[in-house]
């Protein structure tokens, strides 16, 4: 605020005071009679030096107020890039500043005026949990009622969630309290739409979903999680009047936990004993915390809850495992909020896997990740954006492929906004008339194409389309979805300076996300001081050196190429090129990213380098301040960073070096082929003959149980159950707190959680809960329920016992495989899978069986059941070649060329196998002449 003011009074002096003194001192501007033009051949004198003088200074003075009035107009209309005054350079940067501190000073006051509105509000009264009878409790004059499950209110309650103060230049919006409260920032319309027009306790109301203060009191949907629950009929007088309401706890970032697992309450009438007073709610910690291990206790009301103990008096209870209480590695908390980044590096990693499976001998499984590495993967799988990287690829092909076919070149991008149901692009300069599907805004300034457009399109219908954005990169997340900005447009050396560890974790970020984007092609990255860990993340992309000296000559060369590429074709600038799709390898792009802050001589060199009035398919990011950098970066302490001219301020995208190397790390294990032995089958005991209650993952989750289930717990009491099918031999409730709420629960929230899945596969038919805790203190499930899994091993098992039934027994196991293991997976959940050997094991043993079955079925001289078994394999694992081999062998020793064509169309059509195996493509071969040779 005390910036803000001071600006203001520059400001004001300025635009007042130097007219006022000009005009007192020296007089007025304006002549007083018609010019006399023998002033310009008469001797000067002091009073015309001084006249010239005065003039420059009123032009001065007009050009600082055109500043003004565009840089004014551009703040308020948040454009980003305000409009270019001729011959200002200096002075429109001064203003711009002057101008930002000023309207920084109004949002302040903004924030700050709730706070004067409920000055004379009585001091908050700790609030107190209602106990297992529901009584009432009064706190603030509100009556916080007891609703049987917080996370549902009954229908004579409401949510209401209280806006929270700004967090440094942090101001929380629609769509983070909807990410923090509802699991999903895309539902913020919800709770725009109930509360718009509502009376807020300063008098304002909600008009638009981007404009919220402060100490507004938003009324929640009913599933919302992190909110305080009120009777429905003292709603109004809660908006209009705000009763004090209690902080639910610290602002949360963008792209942070979408559930704060320390605030969440158990649903009362499923706590296994009345529930303490809640603790203070608190900021989310990095690390999950190990719970403190609980007595288990006999519930009246449940005889066999999962807190019951089945065995002897006294028998010891297993204590959780050293490794939860603390892990070893931090939860990357960084790599969780990256989603384009995660998704990008999830998609280097299965490119990687693709490649270990072809490698993958029978019986053995391809290494997988542990310790930090399997975390890393953890947090990926969790944070990752699929949709997002689709949209943004997608889109901006779909752009280059419309302007090409309309004549018309790529427009200057230098900044994206990726939200929820669209992406804006900033242009320079304006231009009205975008392509379909886009739509113009802001006068032409922003292109702007929702993502429904994009539903039917494909990457194989924009294959031959180049990528014509490749230097976009995340800066961060602000108000309503992430931001990216395109280091191409910069025409020279962009800069960021801050703290050294925190550019250097922003600059990790960008570097990892450009070695695995997918919107772009082929790319040159060199990495200077970063060390060559990267290097592993793209070995085809990245080059890492010690120095900006050893970059240099490479990178100048590659300048020079691009320019004689250019006058050879014609194009104006690279965009052209990309768009008409000529001459594509001269415009790959060659990056450099730059951890330490070169030398004066090396940055003198790099600058001289980048400065261009032509666009090239090349970008520089360095660290520190550097002179003559056409755009300069800063980034604080708390990690918001500020692009400068560009007008975003965003909570950066930063990766630390811990979270990087674990990456490189898990890629380096991603490329080991040898593979490692499947473990021997052990089986308890034989499936159920009559379940009670069935579990199936081997394709589409589904659970079938006797019992209730709320549908806004269905999801997360699944994954409960579909965790402890996949340990049949019993899990520490600790283990599963921490592979299911991987960000960190509270125990009560996850025995609660517990008891309700346990009420929801009811009881088996002598009166035992299907799930139990164990003599050991481990969660179970009883013998009662059916697991398809369970079934499917157990067939393996007989088939390998008995060999005469070898075939029976694989076919009936195969006829359990419905699909995709768990698939499709709700966003965000199944995460543990990463540092799991479900996925790996299940489908190695998946394909081995149905490859030995098809193999049996062949020496059998029955071809149809042989296709039948490659294709009951292919259902689960749909890319693994050896299968596709069996299926081509056993349709083509079916006679029939028909189906043999139409298998061989099938295999040449799947984008996911873009590069087959050698032996597949040998078989395909050898096929193709045969079926010419019988005239198909």
């Amino acid at each position: 605020m005390l910036v803000g003011l001071l600006s203001l009074v520059v400001l004001g002096a300025l635009v007042g005071g130097v007219p006022y003194a000009l005009v007192r001192f020296v007089g007025s501007p304006l002549p007083e009679g018609p010019l006399d033009l023998s002033l310009l051949t008469q001797q000067l004198t002091v009073e015309a030096v001084l006249g010239f003088i005065t003039v420059f200074v009123w032009l001065a003075w007009f050009q600082l107020v055109l500043c003004l009035v565009v840089e004014v107009q551009a703040g308020l209309r948040g454009v980003g890039v305000p409009a270019r005054v001729p011959l200002a350079g200096a002075t429109q940067a001064v203003v711009h500043k002057l101008v930002v501190a000023v309207l920084l000073l109004f949002t302040a006051t903004t924030a700050i005026m709730p706070a004067f509105t409920q000055i004379q509000a009585k001091p908050h009264q700790p609030v107190v949990a209602a106990s297992p009878a529901a009584q009432p409790v009064v706190a603030d004059g509100v009556r916080l009622m007891a609703a049987q499950s917080p996370e549902e209110a009954d229908g004579e309650t409401a949510k209401i969630y209280k806006v929270q103060p700004p967090h440094g230049r942090h101001h929380e919006s629609l769509w983070e309290i909807a990410e923090k409260c509802l699991g999903d920032g895309r539902r913020y319309k919800e709770i725009f739409e109930l509360n718009k027009g509502h009376v807020q306790p300063d008098g304002s109301k909600l008009r638009e979903a981007s404009l919220i203060r402060p100490g507004w009191v938003m009324e929640m949907p009913a599933d919302a999680r992190d909110t305080l629950i009120i009777p429905k009929t003292e709603l109004r007088d809660y908006f209009q009047h705000g009763h004090a309401v209690p902080d639910q706890g610290s602002p949360s970032r963008p792209d942070k936990p979408a559930e704060n697992p320390q605030q969440e309450a158990p649903p009362q009438q499923q706590s296994p004993k009345p529930q303490a007073p809640p603790q203070t709610p608190q900021q989310e910690s990095p690390r999950p915390q190990a719970p403190q291990q609980q007595a288990p206790q006999q519930s009246p009301a449940r005889p066999d809850a999962p807190g019951t103990v089945h065995g002897e008096p006294g028998a010891p209870v297993e204590s959780p495992p050293a490794e939860t209480a603390e892990a070893p590695f931090p939860w990357p908390e960084a790599l969780a909020g990256s989603s384009l980044l995660a998704a990008g590096v999830l998609t280097a990693l299965g490119r990687r896997r693709r490649a270990q499976v072809l490698a993958r001998e029978p019986g053995k499984m391809i290494e997988r990740p542990e310790g930090a590495e399997a975390r890393v993967e953890q947090a990926l799988r969790l944070g990752a954006d699929a949709e997002g990287i689709r949209v943004l690829d997608l889109g901006l092909r779909r752009l280059s492929q419309a302007l090409a076919a309309q004549g018309r070149t790529l427009p200057t991008v230098y900044g994206l906004h990726l939200g929820a149901e669209s992406m804006d692009l900033w242009i320079a300069p304006a231009d009205p008339n975008p392509p379909e599907p886009w739509r113009a805004h802001d006068g032409g300034q922003v292109w702007r194409l929702h993502t429904a457009s994009l539903t039917a399109l494909s990457a194989t219908d924009l294959a031959d389309v180049l990528a014509p954005y490749p230097g976009l990169i995340s800066l961060g997340v602000g108000q309503n979805g992430r931001v990216l900005a395109d280091l191409e447009a910069a025409h020279g050396v962009i800069a960021l300076d801050g703290p050294p560890e925190q550019r250097k974790a922003a600059l990790a970020a960008v570097a990892v996300e450009l070695a695995t984007s997918t919107w772009a092609d082929h790319m040159r990255l060199t990495l200077v001081g970063f060390g060559p860990e990267l290097a592993a993340l793209a070995p085809d992309r990245i080059r890492c050196v010690p120095t900006l000296a050893e970059a240099l000559p490479e990178l100048e060369s590659r300048t020079a190429e691009v320019r004689r590429a250019l006058a050879a074709s014609g194009a104006d600038s690279v965009l052209t090129g990309r768009c008409r799709g000529v001459s594509g390898e001269a415009w790959m792009p060659h990056y450099l990213v730059m951890a330490d802050q070169p030398t004066k001589a090396d940055a003198a060199r790099l600058t001289a380098l980048a400065r261009t009035a032509q666009r090239l398919s090349a970008g520089y990011v360095v660290a520190g301040h550097v002179e003559g950098a056409a755009w300069t970066w800063t980034i604080d302490e708390d990690g918001t960073l500020d692009a400068g001219v560009l007008g975003f301020q965003v909570e950066a995208q930063r990766i630390p070096e811990a979270q990087y190397r674990a990456v490189a790390s898990l890629m380096r294990t991603a490329g080991r082929k040898e593979g490692v032995r499947l473990p021997e089958l052990t089986i308890e005991h034989p499936p159920a003959a009559e379940p009670t209650a069935e579990i199936r993952v081997l394709g589409g989750i589904a659970v079938r149980a006797p019992g209730p289930m709320q549908d806004t717990r269905r999801d997360i009491c699944t994954e409960v159950l579909v965790y402890l099918a996949a340990h049949p031999g019993g899990v520490h409730p600790t283990v599963l707190s921490s592979a299911v709420w991987p960000r960190g629960v509270t125990a009560g929230v996850r025995d609660a959680t517990v008891a309700m899945a346990a009420d929801w596969l009811g009881r088996d038919g002598r009166g035992r809960a299907n799930l139990y805790t164990d003599e050991r203190g481990r969660l179970r499930l009883g013998s009662e329920v059916s697991v398809d899994l369970q079934q499917f091993q157990y067939l393996l098992w007989r088939s390998a016992a008995e060999p005469a039934a070898e075939a029976a027994y694989l076919s009936h196991a195969l006829e359990l495989v419905r699909g995709r293991l768990l698939a499709p997976r709700p966003r965000g959940r199944y995460s543990w899978l990463a540092a799991d050997a479900l996925e790996y094991e299940t489908t190695a043993r998946v394909v081995d069986a149905a490859h030995r079955l098809a193999q049996i079925r062949l020496a059998e001289r029955d071809p149809h059941a042989a296709v039948a078994a490659a294709r009951a394999g292919l259902r689960l694992a749909p890319d693994d070649e050896l299968l596709w081999r069996d299926l081509l062998r056993a349709t083509d020793s079916t006679g029939d060329p028909a189906a043999l064509r139409a298998a061989l169309n099938e295999i040449r059509g799947r984008a996911d196998l873009d590069q087959l195996h050698p032996e597949t493509e040998s078989l395909i071969d050898e096929l193709t002449p045969q079926l010419h040779a019988r005239g198909a």
